[in-house]
């Protein structure tokens, strides 16, 4: 496919948010009368689905103890269930299973979700939560557990199957995907606007930009001369910290246990909802029974077909070598946190021992292959969704990604010209007005 030296609209980045704001960007265009699909140029060094999006766990789910995180979510569970055969979506609901630290906090969950209409069901105790388990899964042994809140919509999607029905979707309107092209600058004007997008294929001249480029995003926000370090404002004290940085990486810990998917069915035989366990309880090997850690931890995990096994996660930690070395291609081969190594395959599988017996002495089982990988994270962890030069909307979705398809549809609507209350809260002037968003007591950065 040849390459144009101009586009109206050119989106950097064919994973799940470059794809979903090309698609209803090109229905918003339509339907405004400003343009349509053909209007609109979607780049990627490599290919759809290529980098982030492609190794995603694929979890969706509502569960946030942040209002603005459940409603933006609510509103992408919408979109996913518009379209579940193109999507690829299997809306086998969520599970958050606590300890009773995190007892309080998924009570305001499920409280807040009651109030925007998200069904879910909430069970408190530790005898009635081990009831509740066992009623799903005969041999759920899980200790210290206090509440589950069982999320009925969401569940997961299979990424790559999900992402080439979205790219088909948007170039059914017009949209013209481009793979192997790497964006080299964003060159302004006086004003600040960005006039053209360089790559290593030529230039090519644009009226607007939007960037998503997932881990990448770094690399863009220098070239779009934005600050590295930012000033935070704490409204208690009304004093602001200076210099913090603005992206942080953290190494994402994701693997597969190659068992049959079905090892994992329900009582009754049917596939169960996504997993996840908070919890403070000691968690001991599963190989010679020694402590692993007498810390909060937390895993996840589901059957998955795509994945050929049962696919999840634990919570990730902070990548101690310099920004710098990971910025340029943080998925690229060279680096060490694309596998994830021995350390991560025990604690996991050791935790979903923990949780079910069916699961104990599988550690020989678990796939030694591509997964996880580098997360680039905003100072607080919540995304940065804005218009940051006058024509260019970034796409910072802080490792919160795949889950939140629907971003794409808001940003579409703020591009041409209608502002999105679902967004505002995920502006990038947060940080300088000190409108934060709250934190829980989760072990995962993103929660």
């Amino acid at each position: 496919m040849t390459k144009p030296s101009k586009s109206p609209y050119v989106v950097i980045g064919a994973g799940i948010h470059g794809l979903s704001t090309a698609y209803h960007l090109a229905l918003e265009l339509k339907a405004t009368g400003k343009g349509d699909g053909r209007d609109i140029l979607v780049v990627d060094k490599t290919g759809i689905c290529a980098g982030a999006t492609g190794i995603a766990c694929g979890v969706i789910r509502n569960n946030y103890f942040q209002p603005a995180m459940r409603e933006l979510m609510a509103h992408s569970v919408r979109i996913w269930e518009s379209d579940p055969e193109i999507y690829s979506y299997h809306p086998v609901g969520y599970m958050q299973i606590s300890s009773e630290s995190m007892r309080e906090d998924v009570a305001s969950i499920f409280a807040q979700q009651q109030a925007i209409g998200y069904e879910s069901v909430f069970v408190e105790g530790a005898a009635e939560s081990a009831r509740y388990m066992k009623d799903i899964f005969s041999d759920w042994r899980a200790q210290g557990i206090t509440s589950v809140l069982h999320e009925k919509p969401g569940g997961y999607a299979n990424n790559s199957r999900a992402m080439q029905g979205l790219a088909a979707k948007a170039e059914a309107l017009g949209v013209q995907i481009l793979s192997g092209v790497t964006v080299q600058g964003l060159p302004l004007d006086g004003t600040g606007a960005v006039t053209a997008v360089e790559t290593d294929q030529g230039r090519i001249e644009c009226d607007y930009v939007v960037v998503a480029a997932g881990p990448w995003v770094r690399s863009f926000w220098q070239m779009l001369d934005l600050p590295m370090t930012i000033g935070i404002r704490n409204t208690a004290t009304g004093e602001t910290a200076q210099d913090i940085p603005m992206w942080i990486y953290w190494s994402l810990q994701e693997g597969t246990l190659g068992v049959d998917p079905k090892l994992q069915v329900t009582n009754s035989g049917g596939m169960p909802p996504v997993i996840h366990v908070d919890t403070d309880a000691l968690l001991h090997s599963d190989v010679d029974g020694r402590c692993l850690t007498d810390k909060m931890w937390g895993i996840y995990y589901k059957p998955d077909f795509h994945f050929g096994g049962v696919q999840g996660g634990a919570a990730p930690f902070i990548v101690d070598k310099p920004a710098d070395a990971v910025a340029v291609d943080p998925y690229g081969p060279a680096s060490p946190e694309f596998i994830v190594g021995p350390e991560f395959a025990e604690m996991w599988v050791s935790a979903l021992a923990h949780c079910q017996e069916r699961f104990a002495g599988t550690l020989p089982q678990f796939k030694k292959e591509p997964s996880g990988g580098i997360g680039a994270f905003t100072p607080d962890s919540f995304p940065v969704f804005d218009t940051m030069r006058e024509n260019c909307f970034v796409i910072a979705d802080s490792n919160h990604g795949y889950k939140m398809i629907g971003v794409g549809a808001l940003a579409a609507q703020t591009i041409c010209g209608s502002k999105s209350a679902l967004l505002h809260p995920f502006r990038f002037s947060r940080y300088a007005e000190g409108d934060l968003h709250p934190v829980s007591n989760s072990p995962f950065p993103w929660s």
